[in-house]
């Protein structure tokens, strides 16, 4: 549960944006749509691999953006 400490003082628009902003950096929203769908271990770690290789080869310069 998330729980902002607000200021009497404070506006709602600021105390709205700080829950958004806390929302986001928990990662709620995104654990709750990987649990919607179950992926196995090994479509997981294909998927690491995957993305390994490709951020090494943008490193090394083999793929230009």
């Amino acid at each position: 549960m998330l729980i902002i400490d607000s200021k009497d003082c404070e506006n709602i628009d600021k105390a709205l944006k700080k829950y958004k902003k806390k929302f986001e950096k928990s990662r709620t929203l995104l654990e709750l749509r990987n649990r919607q769908a179950f992926t196995k271990p090994s479509v997981r770690r294909r998927e690491q691999v995957q993305k390994a290789i490709y951020k090494q080869q943008i490193a090394s310069g083999k793929i230009e953006l």
